[in-house]
């Protein structure tokens, strides 16, 4: 049984209004756990979740959808790297999503993503995903309005056919501080090991930044459903956003409880010579 009950997202309940600027970005003050501690629970539900997806593979049957969203240097490389440790490779891909190519751009926005679904026994993380057609698209005017507000009901419909066909879908938005995002952003101007992280792109985002809150808790509001709810965790902090994502990952496949298939016949007694 974990200790970090505190260790909690922020779950959008379907139907409720979202006000990103009313929900901590950071953990509270008041936890009985420090930054050593928290990183040696991860470990510690590393190779718990390694040994669950491990029954997940072998059994065959279901599948996880770990969906990561954020704002730049809210930290998706960083959660896949921290929380994703002892995975076997064989059984958890990562799919990161830029612009879309030609052949993208000719097929539906949702064709790239459905082919890049988790197959059964498999977990899937989506490095950003399907809701950039809401996010991007939206704040940059990449497609007329009346074209991209159909889309929250398509991506509904899209995890919906996820969930009915056995796959769980997990659905983590990062939440930082615009505060947080400066100081991130500066570190890799400071450090020129870091350059390649950067972007003069990125300014012109943060520039932004007021449009792309907007167009979150649009999302959020709109595509937070029974089969498929977003969780908000807070990520001023990469020690605690790891944790919770952590535990979120794991309490998931605890209540998935896959479980080793039925040998296929009495194996008593075979000796191999």
């Amino acid at each position: 049984m974990s200790n970090f009950k505190i260790a909690v997202p922020h779950t959008v309940n379907p139907g409720s209004k979202v006000k990103l600027k009313s929900i901590p970005t950071g953990p509270s003050e008041n936890l009985s756990f420090d930054k050593a501690a928290a990183r040696s629970q991860i470990a510690s539900n590393a190779v718990e979740m390694a040994e669950l997806a491990k029954r997940l593979y072998a059994e065959d049957k279901r599948s996880i959808l770990l969906v990561l969203q954020g704002m730049d240097t809210a930290g998706k490389d960083g959660t896949i790297r921290w929380v994703m440790r002892g995975m076997n490779p064989t059984s958890c891909q990562v799919h990161s999503f830029k612009v879309p190519s030609a052949e993208e751009r000719d097929h539906d926005f949702l064709w790239r993503h459905h082919n890049a679904a988790p197959r059964r026994g498999n977990i899937g993380i989506f490095n950003r995903s399907h809701y950039e057609e809401v996010l991007v698209v939206r704040v940059h005017n990449l497609k007329p309005e009346k074209r991209w507000q159909k889309h929250y009901g398509l991506i509904n419909d899209f995890e919906n056919l996820l969930t009915e066909c056995d796959t769980k879908v997990v659905k983590c938005f990062l939440h930082i501080s615009k505060e947080r995002q400066q100081q991130r952003l500066q570190a890799r101007l400071d450090d020129p090991t870091k350059h390649w992280k950067f972007s003069m792109g990125d300014l012109a985002e943060r520039k932004l930044w007021g449009k792309y809150q907007e167009a979150y808790e649009d999302a959020l509001e709109k595509c937070s459903t029974p089969f498929a709810p977003w969780h908000i965790i807070p990520s001023d902090k990469k020690w605690y956003r790891n944790l919770v994502i952590s535990e979120l990952l794991k309490k998931t496949l605890q209540d998935m409880d896959p479980q080793y298939p039925e040998p296929e016949g009495d194996y008593e007694g075979v000796v191999v010579e």
